[in-house]
């Protein structure tokens, strides 16, 4: 239960207008003053950490010359997600969010300022990175759920679907800001300069979470943490469209998430670019995310998004297929901005079918299952795509991923009519 309810932020938002356009539907969920404050500080925080990202990518395979090693790092930072985030969904119910989630960012904060100073003096080693790839998974398994479930809080129900949207436009729009800035930046400043702006740029999330004025007050149980969580998959198991949901999720993370991975390998050996051409590499694959996102956005709560996310689904497959057979750098780019806009549409709409459908007393514990699933599934996909690369090669691993991943979306489209219907 909150304190401050969303038709309670609603009445903070800005009038609407009789008939809106195109540009306002599409942003509507700005309209809130909460949400607007939210995603300002999520921009800025995920902007520094793409700008690392690039660069730890970048420092990885200079250290290694492996493309397992990039697996690896990936798997370790994804692998607390697993044991933890079923976990972290009974605590985003139990207690105020916003206390959970700056929990998170502090955690989230110190491995980027250690690793900038050890960068620095040149003490840096890839068992550095590792350890702090896992203290930094372990943040984001508890302060996942939650940031997920505070989202309902801030925006009407009908403006949802439109909100996780834009959020996805946020984190994809921060990633072309930051892959740009980290690929300059990593050649011309150097790589200590990302991580150090990255572990700065925490502040800003922490400002606006101290501002935000929506509060979850959670109900008193004397329930057993392990029977809450029974609870949350219990629900997950007897609604068949949610179990697809998050099967669908699932897969799509393990096969298409590693294409962003092993970006590096193909940015040097394929297209011999250097720190700067990954770098917009990385955009080009973000600035197709915000154009999915932006589509999404712009569906808002239109009927048979089921059946739009699979087909999503399977244009994604076809440009990964196309992308990793490519040599030519235009149409390899023009496809790598495909995968990007069908990605992020497919986890845009999985997402926002998924909070619809989670009642908000169980909302935590609910998406703790699909972030579970969903971002479990994403370093085991690094792991097995890094492992296949390396002997293999990236092109034909990520191919083969890409033809597994349409013939599911084939046989969804086919078979699951509930799923279809949403």
């Amino acid at each position: 239960m909150s304190t401050s309810s969303p038709k309670a932020d609603s009445d903070l938002a800005d009038p609407p207008s009789a008939k809106p356009g195109v540009v306002r539907a599409t942003f509507r969920a700005f309209h809130y003053p909460n949400f607007r404050l939210m995603w300002a500080g999520a921009f800025t925080s995920t902007t520094g950490a793409i700008v690392q990202e690039v660069a730890q990518k970048l420092l990885i395979y200079k250290l290694t010359k492996s493309a397992l090693m990039l697996g690896l790092t990936a798997f370790l930072q994804g692998a607390p997600i697993i044991v933890f985030s079923l976990l972290g969904g009974v605590v985003a119910d139990r207690m105020d969010r916003r206390k959970l989630l700056l929990a998170s960012q502090y955690t989230q904060m110190m491995p980027a300022l250690v690793l900038a100073v050890l960068i620095w003096l040149d003490l840096i080693s890839i068992w550095h990175i590792m350890a702090a790839a896992l203290v930094t998974g372990s943040a984001q398994a508890f302060g996942g759920p939650a940031y997920q479930a505070l989202i309902p809080s801030l925006v009407e129900k009908e403006d949802l679907p439109n909100a996780i949207a834009l959020i996805s436009i946020q984190f994809n729009l921060a990633r072309v800001v930051g892959a740009v800035v980290g690929g300059f930046a990593s050649k011309t400043l150097g790589y200590a300069v990302c991580f150090f702006l990255n572990g700065v740029s925490f502040l800003a999330v922490i400002v606006s979470l101290f501002l935000l004025q929506v509060r979850f007050v959670p109900q008193k149980t004397e329930a057993h943490v392990l029977h809450s969580l029974k609870e949350g998959l219990v629900f997950v198991y007897r609604h068949h469209a949610m179990v697809a949901l998050v099967l669908l999720a699932t897969v799509a993370a393990f096969l298409a998430v590693p294409l962003e991975t092993l970006l590096p390998v193909f940015a040097i050996e394929t297209y011999h670019l250097g720190d700067f051409g990954y770098g917009v590499m990385a955009a080009v694959f973000g600035a197709g995310a915000v154009g999915g996102a932006l589509f999404v956005a712009w569906l808002g709560n239109t009927p048979y998004r089921g059946r739009t996310s699979l087909f999503m689904l399977a244009g994604l497959a076809v440009s990964i297929v196309v992308f990793a057979l490519s040599t030519n750098l235009v149409s390899g780019c023009l496809f790598l901005f495909l995968a990007g806009w069908a990605l992020l549409a497919v986890f845009a709409l999985l997402n926002s079918l998924v909070q619809l459908l989670a009642p908000e007393e169980m909302r935590g514990r609910i998406l703790s299952v699909y972030h579970t699933a969903f971002r479990g599934a994403m370093p085991l996909g690094n792991l097995a795509a890094g492992s296949l690369a390396n002997k293999f090669g990236a092109p034909l691993v990520i191919a083969a991923n890409g033809v597994i991943l349409f013939f599911i979306a084939l046989v969804y489209l086919i078979r699951d009519k509930q799923v279809t219907r949403l």
